[in-house]
């Protein structure tokens, strides 16, 4: 079993020991600043500086440990109003310093006090440079966190063996794990200095299917003027047909898209009767599965801030955020989808329109915005698709 040296537990450390266990083997020795206990699942990198809390309460995040490459994550704190969904969905948190001081004006807690709460095993004092080249040469793998009582020592073969346990995301279906168990209709708007408020008035009814959505794409929604009707994943078109909606709003969530045959099958149908269609995330991977086309596994996948995507159409760059391990891909989209936007990191698919259907997607998160909003226009032309669709 390998070990890592650079970026071990300070020696003047009074917080409980940690580790990280790679299934290659690899030991990073650290301390914990969360929750007592050990925490397994797939290992990814995220460049974000900010958004910490976000990340963490991300439905799509679901059995993913999460290592930040930015090196002092906490600054800021945490609070009430930034959760993106009604719970902590990562597996796990890895950083490299947790600051001794946080300070917003907004901050009601500490990032490790945070942790504690929630039950979130998370190691800090590592390297996590080395880490990251680690995941981006051999791509994203399973790895075990233990985080030690006190008292208790830490066994690395045990931590190693919870490690190569985990299958791995391929294959898995966690949409419905992650999804509501029954309908709700959302009204909270964008954010604001008071805030969050009332949408204004609705003027379009959106059903969106929750596949492990966030709740800034509702407030964006909301605030377009949408009535949002929230389902579960596993909800028929025949039941979402029937509230008579102007539009269906795919959301993220986490998993391999291809085993979410029930939502695949309903997509088709929307597409069928011409139904205005527009999904995020992996709700673009579903869309693009229903039109025919395959995903695969990424290495590593995209996990951040500022990755600029091409919008084809204009030849624009955006600069975008980014939270996804499988992509649908682009060799086999039928001739009746056209690509809109292609990643500038690797060439890989982030966007697509049915040429024969109003619906379109996008690969990563306009409603997320890493400093700019760039790509925020995407939820106006879901109106613009709407609007033109009733005056048919």
């Amino acid at each position: 079993m390998s070990s890592a040296a650079a970026g071990s537990r300070p020696l003047c450390s009074t917080r409980p020991a940690a580790l990280l266990v790679l299934a290659d083997g690899t030991v990073f020795r650290g301390e914990s600043i969360g929750a007592a206990g050990s925490t397994s699942g797939e290992v990814v990198f995220n460049t974000a500086l900010t958004g910490y809390q976000e990340i963490l309460t991300d439905p799509s995040y679901c059995r993913q440990i999460v290592t930040l490459t930015y090196p002092h994550i906490g600054n800021v704190g945490c609070n009430d109003e930034d959760f993106e969904s009604v719970a902590n969905y990562a597996a796990g948190l890895v950083i490299r310093d947790l600051p001794e001081v946080a300070s917003n004006w907004r901050s009601q807690s500490d990032l490790s006090s945070y942790l504690v709460k929630h039950g979130i095993v998370a190691i800090a004092g590592i390297d996590t440079r080395k880490l990251t080249r680690i995941l981006r040469e051999k791509g994203a793998q399973a790895g075990c966190i233990v985080a030690a009582a006190a008292g208790e020592t830490l066994d690395e073969a045990v931590a190693l063996a919870e490690a190569k346990a985990f299958p791995g995301l391929a294959g898995m279906d966690l949409a419905k794990e992650v999804t509501v168990d029954k309908p709700y209709a959302w009204t909270q708007g964008e954010w604001t200095l008071k805030g969050y408020v009332t949408g204004p008035t609705p003027r379009f009814k959106v059903v969106a299917y929750d596949f492990g959505v966030k709740r800034n794409i509702l407030r964006m929604l909301a605030e377009r003027g949408c009535d949002v009707t929230v389902v579960p994943a596993q909800t028929p078109a025949a039941e979402v047909l029937a509230m008579n909606p102007d539009g269906v709003f795919l959301s993220n969530g986490p998993g391999d898209p291809e085993p979410c045959d029930y939502a695949i099958a309903a997509i088709r149908e929307f597409l069928a009767v011409k139904k205005p269609v527009y999904g995020i995330c992996l709700g673009h991977q579903l869309l693009a599965l229903a039109a025919g086309a395959k995903t695969a596994k990424m290495k590593f996948g995209h996990h951040g801030a500022n990755h600029p995507v091409k919008d084809v159409d204009t030849g624009q760059v955006l600069i975008t955020s980014q939270n996804h391990g499988f992509a649908a891909d682009v060799e086999t989209l039928p001739a009746n989808v056209r690509v809109t936007h292609v990643s500038l990191f690797d060439g890989t698919l982030q966007g697509i329109a049915l040429t024969d259907a109003p619906a379109f997607s996008f690969q990563g998160h306009p409603e997320a915005s890493p400093g700019p909003h760039d790509v925020s226009y995407l939820f106006d032309r879901f109106i613009d698709l709407m609007s033109q669709h009733a005056a048919k």
